[in-house]
Parts: structure tokens; C-alpha cells; sequence
């Protein structure tokens, strides 16, 4: 009888195998005019914030940092960054694919679900791509909010990933979106992946049955931030691509400002 093994470990190894297509994703990005996009749109949402405020004064935690795309752009325009990841493969990536910016990253393995920081000690939270794969997402919400200063400011672009496994008007809008890659000819995001493992933990995932970004909107107002949801985010941000490839499941942003009396 096969070992049985936990969430966490199913993801640790799926992320692991994944690295080296994942961290090549982030080198293409890193080297195409997604940087600056994203590099533009992520200090004008921190400057809008903190308008009086230099960058190295700010303290920034990118979550679920992968390969390093989100900690390298923010260290290259002066912010101080710590970079967290459950994955020490992804860790490595992201090290390698700073350059001389990983000095000025601090790069921790860590759960998101579990941050071992203090409270109240980071100015600004990021991440992309990460909620919707956690096994507990709002104990990784209080969790943020916990190590966010008070008026501190959350970034969290996400989508609504494999909800087609559950959903029938996402599976057939997944399955327009394969078709629209053929059709097309871009390329297929997905090739080289385990499609079938990565469905395997989504299936597990609490919130690929869930629709959002109106659940993160009712977490974070229950633990008192003060949050908002941008659904047309994907539109600044994705290349075409990207559009082609996830039609179905267009990018959210949500943000959220903790309030000013702390957790």
C-alpha cells in the first residue's frame, strides 16, 4: 500500500519537480518587458501608500516568492525585501536568478501559513499566484495580518485557478481556453508541466470551490483590514499570451490596508 502522504508534502514535491520550468518562466519575464509592467504597477500601488516615504525605508515580504520574480524587480527599485517560500528548491532559484540583487534580499524558507516573524514588523506584503493553493488560506490571512504594521498595505494578485474541476461553466470555459491555444498557436503554458498532479492537489485545495476575490473580501473585513478587489488587473498585466492561455480565469488584485489599532 502506498505511503500516505499530507498536503504540505504533495506540494512540496510538486513545487520541487517544478522549478526549473517555473524559474525559466521568471528568467523570460525577468527579460521581457513584463518587468518594467510589473516593476511600474507595483511601486506606483507602495509609493500611493507611503508618498513620503523612500524605498529603503520600506520593509517589504514577498510570500510565496518562487523563483524571485516580485523580490528581485522590488530590490532592484530600493525596497528592503524578504523573500519567504515553503520550497528550499524555489529558494535557490530565486537566488541564483537575483544576481548581485540577492544581497540585498533576504531569503527565508518558510509557511506561508505559519510566518515565524513578530508582529506588526513589515510595511508591505506581496504575492502572485500563491492563496489559492494553500490548505488553510484564512489562517495565511490572519497570519499576514498579524506581521503587517498597522496601516500596513497587502498585495495579493490571484486567480481563480482549477476551479473548472468543480465548476461546469469553468470546465467548458477551460476547455475553450485549450482550444483558443491551438487555434492560436501561442504557447501552451502548461507544456512540460504534471498537469495530473497539480489537478490532484487542486483538488484538494479549499479554494478552487470557492469564488473570488468576494471570499478574500469577506476574510479580511472580518479580521478588520479594509479591503478591495481589482478584477480587471490582468488587463495592465498579462501578455497575450497569458490572455489566450487563462481567459476563463482572469488575474485579480486584492488589496487590503490593516487598520491602525494593530491585530
Amino acid at each position: 500500500m502506498a505511503q500516505f502522504r499530507s498536503y504540505e508534502e504533495e506540494n512540496i514535491t510538486y513545487w520541487t519537480k517544478r522549478t526549473p520550468g517555473y524559474s525559466g518562466v521568471n528568467r523570460d519575464e525577468l527579460l521581457s518587458r513584463q518587468r518594467i509592467i510589473w516593476s511600474s504597477l507595483l511601486s506606483e500601488r507602495i509609493h500611493s501608500r507611503y508618498p513620503d516615504r523612500c524605498p529603503e525605508e520600506i520593509s517589504v515580504l514577498d510570500i510565496g516568492a518562487g523563483p524571485g520574480f516580485f523580490s528581485i524587480i522590488l530590490a532592484e527599485k530600493g525596497y528592503a525585501v524578504t523573500a519567504v517560500d515553503y520550497t528550499e528548491s524555489m529558494l535557490a532559484a530565486a537566488r541564483q536568478n537575483a544576481g548581485v540583487l540577492a544581497e540585498k534580499i533576504t531569503f527565508l524558507q518558510m509557511n506561508a501559513e505559519a510566518l515565524s516573524f513578530p508582529d506588526n514588523c513589515f510595511d508591505v506584503i506581496v504575492s502572485r499566484n500563491l492563496t489559492w493553493n494553500l490548505h488553510n488560506p484564512e489562517t495565511a490571512y490572519r497570519q499576514w495580518n498579524r506581521v503587517l504594521k498597522p496601516d500596513g498595505l497587502l498585495l495579493n494578485f490571484d486567480a481563480n485557478w482549477y476551479s473548472y474541476l468543480h465548476d461546469e461553466n469553468a470546465r467548458c470555459g477551460h476547455l475553450k481556453d485549450r482550444a483558443n491555444i491551438r487555434q492560436t498557436g501561442v504557447g501552451d503554458e502548461t507544456a512540460g508541466t504534471d498537469v495530473a498532479a497539480m489537478e490532484a492537489i487542486a483538488l484538494q485545495a479549499p479554494l478552487s470551490r470557492i469564488r473570488r476575490p468576494a471570499w478574500d473580501m469577506e476574510v479580511l473585513g472580518g479580521l478588520g483590514m479594509c479591503p478591495a478587489a481589482d478584477e480587471k488587473i490582468w488587463e495592465q498585466v498579462w501578455t497575450y499570451e497569458e490572455r489566450v492561455n487563462n481567459a476563463s480565469t482572469p488575474m485579480f488584485l486584492v488589496t487590503a490596508v490593516k487598520n491602525n489599532l494593530g491585530a
